[in-house]
């Protein structure tokens, strides 16, 4: 065995959706990309309306592995759950119930090509692409084509305008330089694989849990990836012009997020990264995504417009969104070269897929409500998405407008979100 072609993926999701009719559905993407390929996505459960898991992958081109991880737990799910059986991955084990308890109250959605164009350009030329193929500002240049689909969203997008000086040209900042392997794109949200996720977002508004899934440093990020976390002052956040000149340093700003949100985001991204360590023994660690490749606690790898931040920011720019726990796993430990460590042998890519799919799991179940009410059901049911979706939008901006009206719209914007 190898590593999945993009044609493998999709027909792979394909596959899944038709055999497995009664618990998942195929979902076409409405974003075509710029070489005007479809994307895919696969959910899994048996009721469309339950709360739900984003698990996307392969937003980097060169980043293979993390596509096969989402297509083998999709199909390892799938057929755990039709044949009543657990589900091991090497030395950690999921039970039957645990199984039968997510597929049965979450709704699980795998996305696991969001950069179809760069995968394929990579596979083909060897090239270590990292971005998409979009060459409208390429100017006729080879190295110039391409957006970072990472550094495209539209958190602190205009990394230029909200963050510190000495911030701005970091290696892992957005790049507003065609050449820059993190070109941010012309504008905030400017490409189509950027879109899909924020429509798989909407598409499933109860989705609470999103994993970003890369590779090569062995960890699991949570947010925030501007700058280190704080709780004691609210109105310091992201929201708030007034700290553009100061983010992204060890200096005094510190990105707000309640003592609740980091208890449940580390939490959870510590007990992921238990199970992913009882695969084979590896060290996987938990850390905030601004404290990679670096000491927890210090700011040494701020980004700008990257997906997780986005998720996790949406409730509190828009209050009719919900709040949306998100991560960055990133499988794999550097190997001789850039080459093996982007896309390892496969016998080695073999086992990380077992420790990648192990936290997923382990996420899912974390997630897993004990019980769900059927009043809960019912109205989802009797008031989906599609109906009341938009009416809730129209309160919440009618709520937005009073605010304004009323002269507290800084503390409603910025300190509460």
């Amino acid at each position: 065995m190898t590593y999945l072609n993009t044609d493998e993926v999709d027909s792979a999701l394909h596959s899944l959706a038709s055999f497995y009719t009664a618990f998942s559905e195929l979902i076409e993407l409405p974003y075509r990309t710029i070489e005007g390929r479809a994307q895919y996505a696969l959910r899994i459960g048996r009721h469309s309306n339950s709360d739900a898991l984003l698990f996307a992958a392969n937003v980097h081109a060169r980043e293979w592995g993390g596509a096969d991880a989402c297509v083998y737990f999709a199909a390892d799910l799938l057929e755990a759950y039709t044949s009543g059986t657990g589900l091991q991955f090497g030395n950690r084990f999921f039970s039957p119930l645990a199984i039968a308890a997510v597929v049965e109250r979450l709704n699980v959605v795998v996305l696991p090509c969001v950069n179809p164009d760069g995968r394929i350009y990579d596979m083909q030329h060897d090239a270590l692409w990292r971005r998409n193929r979009n060459p409208a500002e390429a100017n006729g240049i080879p190295n110039r084509i391409g957006v970072d689909v990472n550094r495209n969203h539209s958190f602190l997008w205009d990394h230029r305008r909200a963050f510190a000086a000495a911030a701005q040209n970091t290696s892992s900042m957005g790049s507003d330089d065609t050449l820059s392997e993190n070109y941010r794109g012309s504008a905030p949200d400017s490409e189509p694989e950027t879109r899909n996720i924020h429509w798989l977002l909407d598409r499933f508004r109860f989705t609470h849990w999103y994993v970003d899934i890369h590779c090569y440093e062995g960890d699991l990020l949570y947010s925030w990836g501007d700058d280190k976390n704080q709780s004691d002052s609210p109105a310091m956040n992201f929201l708030n012009t007034d700290y553009d000149d100061q983010r992204g340093t060890d200096g005094g700003y510190g990105e707000y997020i309640t003592s609740q949100d980091l208890t449940i985001a580390r939490g959870a991204a510590e007990r992921a990264v238990a199970a992913m360590n009882e695969v084979r023994g590896k060290r996987y660690v938990a850390l905030q995504s601004v404290s990679l490749w670096g000491s927890p606690g210090k700011v040494t790898y701020p980004t700008s417009g990257a997906s997780d931040d986005y998720a996790f920011s949406r409730h509190r720019s828009d209050c009719t969104k919900g709040k949306v726990y998100a991560f960055t796993l990133e499988f794999g430990f550097p190997g001789a070269d850039s080459r093996s460590s982007f896309h390892p042998p496969w016998p080695e890519m073999e086992q990380l897929v077992k420790e990648v799919d192990a936290g997923l799991l382990e996420l899912c179940v974390a997630a897993t409500p004990t019980w769900v009410p059927p009043w809960k059901i019912l109205w989802r049911w009797l008031f989906p998405w599609q109906i009341w979706d938009p009416m809730i939008r129209i309160l919440g901006r009618g709520l937005w407008v009073i605010l304004n009206a009323l002269g507290i719209r800084r503390f409603a914007g910025r300190q509460i979100h």
